[in-house]
């Protein structure tokens, strides 16, 4: 069931339905007094054994076909058993959205509540534009009767059902996505009618056009809509012919491309290098054998990894089998769609966020029905439904945007490497930054490491400057935000011509305001963050739940004007370098300016065919671009990640870096990169000057071999989240008594419970308990028993307790 519920149910099939029963079917089924979306996993010869319960029939099934193959159903089994997530929504979660309607309550207005609550004075009439609506039309919808229990009303609403005034019925909310259909006709080209047919002058007309049509266009449907710009008039005719029975009407299904302008294309190279070479000998036999080999390909930046995914692609696709490329972020999609569209042509589909919904259903549905055998996406593009897989690609798979940090909390490498494994094909792990537990699988032989340590064409890593910022001089003894060594290198590069990225991996102007009187700092009322000043929308907004309000003239404290901005994000860079180099063309790219996908598409194109000079943004262009006239790379502030409470600070910092300075000298010019640090010995900076990813792996074994973190280790972080503060301090401390009573004999640590380092997030107050084990069954079921403990013996009714398997983020 799409409902949050840890086991399945079993009901009979629908007495009157024509469908035949088969895994991968959605299903309408009786849920308590409700109705709601199910998904049959498993058809049964007999019915299982008596367990005191009555076996309820299934109202009906809501598709002719399955929505997911039935392979997927094992894999569905394991991420509800691993990520311990109800299997219901973990399918819901996989499908495209809007396809799992739920039973509601719609409220309908009877003639005595009419009479009675018209009679209402102003005074004793409920709050609300919902009152009027629901006299003017005598009913309210399910979307409407939920917001009111949301707000509190269905206490009322209860109070006029008992008193008559109003019926609320049970029903069955439909799909918000479908197929989308248009009108269409078809006729008989050229002397096609019958000897003798008489036609007005408006019909001869309206079929001499139709000819035309359809001898220009080649299709046997035309849509209706393309005869108005020819012929206003075509409607009477085109009514007229159909009733003769001399033309066809139909709706016919209308496919909503969601490729838009196609992405650039790339040639294939003349021949491989060495080094491709060597990986493809390797992965060749695997491919071939079509079975599970888990291959992780270490390439600096610009070394062709991405071939090596295209030819890979092409020995899977000859062998008849389906390939499935992940990417961290919608950005690189659009990169690499260019690459496999131009080798595979209609072979390939999109499945990410950037898609509507309609334009996602479309895709889902060649995927399913085999026209599509490449697929391209994001995060959820893990649940294609491909049949026959040979090879899956992660793509960046160190990335920590593959962790979904809310809801269903899956880790999308990890768990494409388990889908691999029950479908038995290869998975090749790709990144120039590998994470420090997949290196360490590739060293203990977990994974196969294929490795690349040479740029295509023997172009050369760029060299990398670090300045120390606190050896920078200033008039107020603040550093900079530009070095005159950083400052230089963007004009000089200016002057050849050539193009620039400044990344700061902050975007906004400043990212607090401050009060100089008082020292308050405007904070967000929801969370427990500092306001980001957007100066150009004129806005605070807080970056982690969307609130927003008018930049302050005064603070809310004190009634201060004296407000100032401190700190800085990429707006504020952008600004900069357009006062400091005024004929400078200069873009940004971060989420304020790529809203959609259409606006980040605009914004690479025009850096591909140099209408930008300096691009400014954030980690948006840190990864995957090719830029080949990018000759400096400066980064404004390395330090950013370094202060965050996680134990894996200095791995990001070190990732983030050598990703950022790869973009640049892609090209014929030698590439340069100045970084701007206040902490020039941290390893993780010292490293990535040296391009030198070995040093930071031992480094970071050896932190995290003294400290007892993953690869020496697995974590489970049990966070638990409410209203109020007390309340949830009162049952973490409670449940991490628990814990330890529990964890101890286990051999299991337990840290915490602590407030997370944000100790309030969208109006919860968070804390959290961090479990450490290295037996991974016992290390689950601890979690397990801690989570389900009722949230009343814990003394707190109103906290939720939420399970994070492998967390990627501690914050």
């Amino acid at each position: 069931m799409a409902a949050p519920i840890a086991t399945t149910l079993t009901y009979r099939h629908p007495p009157s339905s024509t469908v035949a029963p088969r895994p991968g079917l959605r299903l309408l089924a009786p849920l308590g007094g409700r109705q709601v979306t199910g998904y049959l996993l498993a058809c049964l010869e007999s019915p299982p054994e008596p367990g005191g319960y009555a076996i309820r029939d299934l109202i009906r099934y809501l598709d002719p076909e399955p929505l997911f193959p039935a392979e997927m159903v094992d894999f569905f089994r394991w991420l509800a058993d691993y990520y311990q997530h109800p299997i219901g929504e973990v399918i819901k979660a996989a499908l495209p959205a809007g396809l799992a309607p739920q039973s509601g309550r719609l409220i309908t207005l009877t003639d005595h509540g009419r009479e009675m609550l018209a009679r209402l004075s102003a005074p004793e009439r409920p709050a609300g534009k919902w009152f009027a609506r629901l006299l003017k039309d005598g009913r309210l919808t399910v979307a409407a009767t939920r917001k009111l229990g949301r707000d509190g009303q269905g206490g009322l609403l209860a109070r006029w059902e008992q008193q008559g005034l109003i019926v609320a019925s049970e029903t069955a909310a439909q799909d918000a996505v479908g197929e989308k259909t248009e009108l269409c006709l078809a006729w008989p080209l050229g002397p096609g009618l019958p000897a003798g047919t008489r036609l007005l002058s408006s019909e001869r007309r309206l079929l001499a056009l139709l000819d035309e049509l359809g001898r220009a266009g080649g299709q046997p449907w035309l849509p209706v809509r393309q005869l108005a710009p020819r012929y206003r008039g075509y409607r009477k005719p085109m009514c007229s012919l159909a009733e003769r029975g001399l033309l066809q009407l139909a709706e016919r299904p209308v496919y909503r491309d969601p490729f838009g302008e196609p992405p650039p294309v790339s040639s294939p190279p003349v021949r491989l290098t060495d080094e491709q070479e060597t990986a493809m000998q390797s992965l060749a036999p695997a491919l071939a054998a079509r079975r599970y080999a888990p291959f992780l390909l270490h390439g600096v930046t610009g070394s062709g990894k991405t071939e090596v995914y295209l030819q890979a692609s092409a020995l899977t696709l000859a062998q008849g089998q389906g390939v499935l490329v992940l990417v961290p972020e919608i950005a690189l999609a659009n990169q690499i769609e260019g690459d496999f569209l131009s080798r595979f042509g209609n072979q390939v589909a999109i499945l990410h966020s950037g898609l509507n919904a309609g334009e996602r259903f479309d895709q889902w549905r060649r995927i399913l029905s085999g026209q599509a055998q490449v697929v391209i996406g994001a995060r959820s593009a893990l649940f294609a439904p491909l049949t026959g897989l040979g090879l899956i690609i992660v793509d960046e798979e160190h990335d920590g945007a593959y962790k979904q940090e809310d809801g269903f909390r899956y880790q999308a490498r990890d768990a494409a490497v388990m889908r691999a494994k029950q479908t038995g094909c290869v998975v090749l792990l790709g990144s120039a930054t590998p994470a420090i537990t997949s290196f360490y699988h590739g060293a203990t032989g977990k994974y196969r490491r294929l490795t690349l340590t040479r740029r295509v064409a023997e172009r050369r890593l760029p060299a990398v400057e670090i300045v120390d910022l606190r050896a920078v001089p200033t008039v107020s003894g603040r550093p900079p935000l530009f070095s005159p060594q950083l400052l230089g290198q963007i004009r000089e590069t200016l002057a050849q011509g050539n193009q620039s990225l400044i990344f700061l991996n902050r975007r906004g102007f400043a990212n607090l305001v401050l009060c100089q009187d008082c020292g308050q700092v405007l904070r967000c009322g929801h969370c427990q963050v500092s306001l980001t000043l957007h100066q150009q929308s004129g806005q605070l907004v807080c970056h982690y739940c969307g609130f927003a309000i008018k930049n302050a003239a005064l603070c809310p404290q004190c009634r201060s004007a004296h407000l100032v901005p401190v700190g800085f994000g990429t707006e504020r860079i952008e600004e900069e370098l357009t006062r400091l180099l005024p004929g400078a063309r200069i873009g940004r790219l971060d989420r304020d300016t790529a809203t959609a996908r259409g606006q980040q598409l605009a914004i690479l194109k025009a850096m591909r065919q140099r209408q930008i000079d300096i691009l400014v943004g954030t980690q948006m262009i840190a990864k995957g671009h090719h830029f080949p006239h990018v000759t400096l790379v400066g980064v404004v502030w390395a330090d950013a990640g370094l202060g965050l409470p996680d134990y894996k600070a200095g791995e990001r910092t070190f990732q983030l870096l050598t990703q950022v300075f790869g973009r640049a000298g892609r090209g014929e010019s030698p590439g340069r990169v100045v970084v701007q640090t206040l902490n020039p010995e941290h390893y993780s900076i010292v490293t990535s000057q040296g391009h030198d990813y070995h040093t930071l792996y031992a480094e970071e074994l050896g932190r995290r071999r003294l400290l007892g973190f993953p690869p020496y280790c697995r974590l489970v972080n049990i966070r638990l989240e409410g209203r109020q503060a007390k309340e949830v301090e009162r049952a973490a401390i409670r449940l991490g008594r628990l814990a330890r009573d529990e964890a101890q004999a286990l051999g299991i640590g337990v840290l915490g419970p602590a407030p997370a380092p944000i100790a309030k997030l969208r109006d919860l107050y968070r804390w959290q308990l961090l479990l450490k084990g290295v037996n991974l069954k016992t290390l689950h079921d601890l979690s397990v028993r801690l989570a389900g403990v009722k949230p009343a013996a814990l003394g707190a009714s109103a906290v939720k307790l939420q399970v994070d398997v492998d967390p990627e983020s501690m914050v």
